[in-house]
């Protein structure tokens, strides 16, 4: 339990060292690659485990608005991006090519335990996440449409349905475990969870950073242009988005700016061409940098939010 309660309780250090372990460490971020995949469907797992049926529930009002919120930034932004390259002749430079696919992408699937990390609510994270991948299929076609690079669409539908088809297993696994009084909610066994999402999403960050290593040593120019492209793209969505739910929906806002900002853009790279793949990887791997730093960077930010919230209950 020692080990449990520290790593819960330096969930966002521990992120941060995934960040370092993987780019001093390309050959160990290179052996854990493949293993993202099932990883992130494991943290789902958890989120959902540590919400039980109630906060599920809970998390799941408001759908009209999580549709409008996806429409949004799933398909207007990425496709009002992608002409604003193409009208200035770089689309098909790489570090445009990530933009727009960053921007293309569903919330990554460790959103409501990155929500949980800043003090926010994971249910409308959860929310965002599931109406983001259930409208991948048709939100994808007009980015993918504008960008030969990225190929087929239809790969990408495939994708984004499978991935639908895991995420409503890991979820009813999750909740059958809390119905049926397997798991139950106590103090010791969320400490636990917490704990294990921490380590995973650790594990993660490492899996995503191998090419960070050696374009940090032989391109580094090339690196930091890539790096700021990818801050930008992930912490304005945030910002400007929980700014506004802030106004219109304070309980959710910090988990709206997780979804907003924090996208599993890894998501295509089994279905883009190997041409592209090799082209966008850095940035790929750049954008995990502000994504799993938001807890440590923004938590001033999301700070404030949450306050807000809370004195906005109690004076109601």
């Amino acid at each position: 339990m020692l080990v449990a309660s520290f790593l819960a309780r330096n969930a966002r250090l521990v992120l941060v060292a995934g960040l370092v372990v993987g780019i001093l460490a390309p050959s160990l971020a290179e052996l854990l690659r493949p293993a993202v995949g099932p990883t992130v469907i494991l943290l789902l797992f958890i989120a959902v485990l540590r919400m039980g049926p109630e906060g599920v529930l809970a998390g799941l009002r408001g759908l009209p608005d999580a549709i409008g919120r996806t429409l949004v930034f799933q398909l207007a932004v990425p496709v009002a991006v992608a002409a604003l390259f193409t009208a200035a002749g770089v689309l098909a430079h790489p570090i445009a090519m990530g933009c727009v696919l960053a921007l293309a992408a569903p919330p990554i699937t460790g959103s409501a335990n990155i929500t949980l990390m800043v003090g926010g609510q994971p249910g409308p994270a959860l929310r965002q996440l599931v109406v983001g991948t259930l409208l991948l299929p048709l939100t994808i076609v007009p980015v993918f449409l504008m960008v030969p690079a990225f190929g087929s669409p239809q790969a990408v539908m495939r994708s984004a349905v499978e991935l639908l088809a895991l995420i409503a297993l890991a979820g009813a696994a999750a909740l059958a475990l809390r119905h049926f009084r397997l798991v139950r909610g106590t103090p010791a066994a969320l400490l636990v969870m917490d704990a294990s999402a921490a380590f995973l999403l650790g594990a993660v960050v490492v899996g995503l950073m191998s090419a960070i290593g050696p374009a940090l040593l032989d391109r580094p120019s090339i690196f930091v242009a890539t790096l700021g492209a990818a801050f930008i793209v992930g912490f304005a969505p945030q910002l400007l988005a929980s700014g506004l739910a802030r106004r219109s929906d304070p309980d959710a806002a910090a988990a709206i700016g997780i979804t907003a900002g924090n996208r599993n853009m890894a998501l295509f790279l089994s279905v883009l061409p190997a041409a592209t793949v090799d082209d966008v990887l850095l940035f790929v791997g750049c954008f995990q940098i502000p994504m799993y730093l938001t807890p440590f960077l923004l938590a001033r930010w999301y700070g404030r939010i949450n306050l807000a919230q809370r004195r906005g209950e109690g004076a109601g």
